[in-house]
């Protein structure tokens, strides 16, 4: 339901924080969205400096920012102490959680009257097609999927036995998705509000687009706010989990088990080998390869190799990694070295003390 900023203020005050309204109060707000998608109806918030940068060229209606923040021009402003927690409450205000559809009566397939279903589509006995839903031509869902409301899913898309695709998913044509995985479940959103987590409703989207692949088991989160995004050509395979607001780039070849938090930008025709993770708000460039268990904690550059926890250029690692492996033989060296000085130091005092 849209609000006016000043009642958004006074939401933030029931929350037991201290809003301070710089600018028109009658401003109307619709919705939140990024910094760099929200429009003029739509409010956005700065925690992260990192991002200051985008307050130049946003679009938004109003910005939740800390007190100390000088935007680089007038707009209209709420200063909190802490903008992360003040945005949960606002998209709590503004969007709600969501609503859960009753349960199905039997196992019988569902397809809401206002589904839309391609020519030649497949859908097996035990899929669930929800309301608004466009699935295009030649589809198949095999049993127990599960669509959510407003998804679309193009052509020659393929979703094998107990898949879930939730509400305003986006698959792109020739999109296959193999059994038990999870599209667009609510990432992990919470803000420390009086003592307490307060969960933020997720309310972005994934998208995913036209040819990739994705395992057995994966799960990727839908953006809290904008999207979560896999491009076109990109291949995951089992056990891949992708954080909220997360970008992969095209054609990129994850394999099992790794792992990317939230807010992370991967380039294009990038590598991660088995059980490597990656922390947020991190960028790795195009071309670049992650070994196999390498813990990713700063930026890749385009085109670079990196292993080791925590993840550094491969040559440094495999120097590190040779080091290590002859500490045993350096103990015993060193052990030895002291053996020698104790006794050349008891020599050297026997010495001094003969007259």
């Amino acid at each position: 339901m849209p609000q006016s900023l000043a009642q958004l203020c006074g939401t933030l005050e029931s929350y037991g924080m201290a809003p301070t309204l710089d600018g028109d109060g009658a401003r109307t707000i619709d919705g939140v969205a990024t910094l760099e998608d929200a429009g003029e109806r739509e409010i956005t918030f700065l925690s992260n400096p990192k991002y200051e940068r985008q307050l130049d060229t946003t679009r938004a209606g109003a910005v939740v920012l800390g007190p100390d923040v000088a935007p680089p021009r007038h707009m209209d402003l709420i200063r909190v102490s802490d903008p992360y927690a003040a945005i949960t409450a606002l998209i709590v205000a503004l969007h709600g959680y969501r609503r859960h559809a009753a349960p199905a009566r039997d196992a019988a397939p569902q397809i809401d009257p206002s589904a839309r279903i391609g020519e030649n589509a497949s859908l097996c006995a035990g899929a669930t097609v929800a309301a608004n839903v466009v699935i295009g031509r030649n589809a198949v869902l095999y049993p127990g999927c599960y669509v959510g409301p407003r998804c679309r899913i193009g052509d020659d898309a393929l979703l094998y036995p107990n898949v879930v695709v939730y509400d305003d998913t986006i698959l792109g044509n020739r999109v296959t998705i193999h059994a038990g995985s999870v599209i667009g479940e609510d990432g992990l959103g919470y803000a420390p509000i009086n003592g307490k987590w307060v969960k933020i409703p997720q309310i972005g989207h994934v998208e995913i687009g036209d040819d990739v692949e994705i395992g057995a088991g994966c799960a990727i989160d839908r953006a809290t706010l904008g999207k979560t995004v896999i491009s076109s050509g990109t291949k995951f395979s089992n056990l891949i989990a992708i954080g909220h607001g997360t970008h992969v780039g095209e054609h990129c070849l994850f394999v099992a088990q790794a792992g990317l938090a939230g807010s992370v930008r991967v380039g294009q025709h990038v590598t991660m080998a088995g059980q490597a993770g990656v922390v947020g708000h991190v960028s790795i460039g195009d071309h670049a390869t992650i070994g196999a268990k390498a813990g990713v904690t700063n930026n890749v550059p385009a085109g670079a190799t990196y292993l080791g926890q925590p993840a550094a250029p491969i040559n440094d690692t495999k120097r590190r990694l040779a080091a290590l492996a002859r500490l045993p033989e350096m103990r015993k060296r060193v052990k030895t070295l002291e053996a020698r000085v104790a006794e050349l130091e008891a020599r050297l005092a026997a010495a001094q003390s003969t007259p």
